[in-house]
């Protein structure tokens, strides 16, 4: 693409109005451009994840409104949580303890920006025992209606896509039953035919709770948590992939996508070797480490076939830039993911002159990339 400022563009509009967006990174809300669109950022993000002409490149803090997996609990069901209480650990900014809704003990770190399994804790210490062990949650016990009809009368905006993050995969799963990560790699590698049993009820559960929320709220994309890897490389093979990971995953990727709502898989860690399996799962955003993974080296190679969650290609994290070079950071990152769509950004700086912007930028620019791919 061709240099252009948002200034100069046909789109830019010095009048357009502004919005108040929270979230649990800030729970006061930050102000943020609200443009005049010929659609609305839901209709441009599904256009985007289908491939069917987006006008620009969906921004995740001004297009998109998510619910966190721990959002949808009406109430503590004996005491335990489905997940990260953002709202406790993440506004507070202070360690706490919880137990989720499989009874499994939590500390959630700030520093991390995370939960981690409180040190000592082992729910399952063999897993061939997990059918005796495991207490699934019951899903009716947990007021996904009265969250929902509330979260529906104050916070849902119809313009906006809706993304659910459902939680965790299925080693994911195994890893906080387990303990860590060496007790569950293990068990892979032991007793594959316990894990792939279990795998399979996982996903059975995570198909229950996603046709739960579904029903209550009009879900436009799912986010499933599971780390494959630490930054240097993957946690197990490519064969435990196939034989243990993958048909589990990809019932609950076809079972999303069935009912009309797009997919997006987080991964921490280098994952690399298993780029052609997020693929093959039908995955349509992949989150990644920029850091451990080459993105734009994937983009290149799988071309259309997946989007990413892509944080803008040359921004140092935390680190303050002018307008001029945040612009340029904006450029950057949509000549390399606005070909193709799916890809959703998010611009972001901590000066709002600076960050309405950038964020401005990202509108006129991905706009004009989107007109001239139509004009020819």
């Amino acid at each position: 693409m061709a240099y252009t400022s948002y200034k100069n563009s046909k789109y830019y509009d010095p009048n357009a109005g502004t919005q108040t967006v929270k979230s649990w990174t800030s729970p006061n809300g930050v102000d943020l451009p609200i443009f005049d669109t010929p659609i609305t950022p839901r209709e441009n993000f599904h256009r985007s994840m289908s491939q069917q002409d987006p006008l620009w490149i969906p921004l995740s803090m001004v297009d998109m409104q998510s619910i966190m997996a721990n959002d949808v609990m009406g109430h503590k069901v004996r005491g335990m949580q489905i997940h990260s209480d953002l709202g406790t650990g993440g506004k507070a900014g202070e360690e706490y303890q919880f137990r989720d809704w499989f009874n499994t003990e939590w500390t959630w770190v700030p520093k991390a920006g995370g939960a981690m399994l409180t040190p000592g804790t082992q729910l399952l210490a063999d897993i061939t025992d997990w059918e005796k062990v495991i207490e699934w949650p019951d899903l009716s016990e947990w007021g996904f209606e009265e969250k929902a009809a509330e979260y529906m009368r104050e916070t849902y905006d119809p313009r906006k896509a809706l993304s659910y993050d459902i939680g965790r995969g299925v080693t994911e799963r195994l890893v906080s039953l387990m303990g860590g990560y060496t007790d569950a790699m293990m068990a892979l590698a032991e007793e594959p035919e316990a894990a792939r049993e279990l795998f399979e009820r996982c996903a059975d559960f995570t198909i229950a709770t996603f046709d739960a929320i579904s029903a209550l709220y009009p879900l436009d994309m799912v986010t499933l948590h599971d780390d494959w890897g630490a930054e240097k490389d993957t946690f197990f093979s490519e064969k435990m992939m196939e034989d243990l990971v993958f048909e589990p995953t990809k019932r609950i990727v076809d079972h999303i996508k069935s009912n009309g709502v797009h997919f997006e898989l987080h991964s921490c860690g280098n994952v690399t070797r298993f780029m052609p399996y997020i693929v093959e799962l039908g995955t349509d955003v992949a989150q990644l480490q920029r850091r451990a993974v080459n993105l734009p080296e994937m983009k290149a190679k799988y071309g259309d076939k997946l989007g990413y969650s892509a944080s803008l290609e040359g921004l140092e994290f935390g680190k303050q830039v002018s307008e001029e070079e945040l612009c340029g950071f904006v450029r950057r990152t949509a000549d390399i993911y606005a070909p193709g769509g799916k890809s959703y950004t998010m611009v972001f700086s901590a000066d709002p002159d600076i960050r309405r912007a950038g964020i401005t930028e990202m509108y006129c620019y991905s706009r004009e990339y989107y007109d001239s791919t139509r004009d020819n």
